[in-house]
């Protein structure tokens, strides 16, 4: 097995295409074509990490914060993250990294925290604009099933629950063919008009590869004609944060310290209570100051991120509790995560989950 064969599995879970812009996510060190001696799961690739994985003799890691997000103009090793890459390079040890990737699936780092609390009904708080893609196609009539049939096998026509949806209309389709051209229906020379078949389907703007191949090898025409849009419908299955209900309404303190308990953090810096029950709850991990907003105009009860500055939490604005347990604590279980996929892809492997705390955060 080799180490492409993982992080296909890992995209795709996380497809790159989710990732922000400011984002490095993906294969850091080393080489995709590498055979797998063994892999160990963190939460961040520290020098520690890098010598826990020569120890046990694992030659991949998989983290979720890159440990590389600008250009390395220089590595002489005057900082971990150079020294790192030394360690990891000398070793022949390949450093992988799926971050906002993993943030923005609807099943990813967010999903885990709803797990945690036990939170019911969720979706995702902050759907992204601009994955989606809409290909226009005109078939012959006859041809349309077998062409919907290919599409729907590339990955094209979910929406929602709701898969093999398209749309389609008849008309009339005319054309020349030129010279040389061995046209499936009509003359070469002569102007052919034919019954045709406008069929239109969206899909996740990273399939467009494959469905673009798929409609080709089902179409039968010569020349295939087509488009693809993109669109900026926002897409409920990508985005950031979530939220959810919890199975009954919690009183305040008790909501937080069962957050307290099950995010194992030694702090929950939190809000003035409100005095009402805590039902609907909103969650996204590390860093999530920025969806604060979206979090109170869709009514969530508290909200439980990270890193909030002093005065975001005046954001609050009384209207929900601010809960921040700490940038670790919240995405602690991407490693629970990452071990979840590779065991559901591959029965005969079993990846190691570091032992090293990474968290440069303590309390006293």
């Amino acid at each position: 097995m080799t180490i492409q064969s993982i992080i296909q599995v890992i995209e795709r879970f996380a497809p790159p295409a989710y990732q922000e812009s400011y984002d490095n996510a993906g294969l850091l060190f080393g080489q995709a074509g590498w055979e797998v001696k063994g892999v160990l799961l963190t939460l961040d690739a520290t020098e520690a990490v890098i010598d826990e994985a020569i120890e046990k003799g694992c030659n991949l890691v998989i983290a979720h914060h890159p440990i590389v997000f600008g250009g390395l103009k220089r590595i002489t090793g005057r900082n971990y993250v150079e020294r790192v890459a030394i360690k990891a390079i000398k070793n022949d040890i390949a450093v992988y990294a799926a971050h906002t990737n993993l943030d923005n699936v609807r099943a990813g780092v967010s999903a885990m925290m709803a797990k945690q609390l036990g939170l019911e009904k969720t979706r995702v708080l902050d759907p992204k604009q601009g994955l989606l893609r809409k290909l226009y196609t005109f078939v012959p009539a006859g041809h349309a099933s077998a062409v919907q049939d290919a599409l729907f096998a590339a990955g094209a026509g979910h929406i929602g629950n709701y898969s093999e949806c398209s749309f389609y209309h008849e008309g009339t389709g005319t054309f020349k063919g030129g010279e040389g051209t061995a046209p499936f229906v009509g003359k070469p020379g002569e102007r052919h008009g034919e019954a045709e078949v406008k069929v239109e389907v969206i899909f996740p703007a990273q399939l467009e590869g494959a469905v673009t191949a798929a409609l080709h090898q089902a179409h039968p025409y010569e020349e295939v004609a087509y488009d693809v849009v993109k669109l900026e419908n926002r897409w409920a299955e990508v985005g950031s944060g979530l939220i959810g209900e919890l199975p009954e309404g919690m009183d305040e303190m008790a909501f937080l310290r069962m957050v307290k308990e099950r995010f194992r953090t030694g702090c929950v810096r939190y809000t003035p209570l409100r005095g009402k029950n805590v039902r609907k709850v909103a969650v996204c991990g590390g860093a999530g100051s920025f969806l604060l907003r979206q979090a109170r105009s869709a009514g969530a009860d508290a909200y439980i991120s990270a890193d909030f500055k002093y005065h975001e939490f005046f954001d609050a604005e009384n209207q929900l509790i601010i809960a921040d347990v700490g940038h670790f604590e919240s995405e602690q279980f991407a490693v629970d995560l990452f071990y979840h996929i590779l065991t559901e892809n591959f029965s005969n492997f079993a990846p190691l989950k570091s032992t090293i705390n990474t968290n440069p955060v303590n309390y006293l």
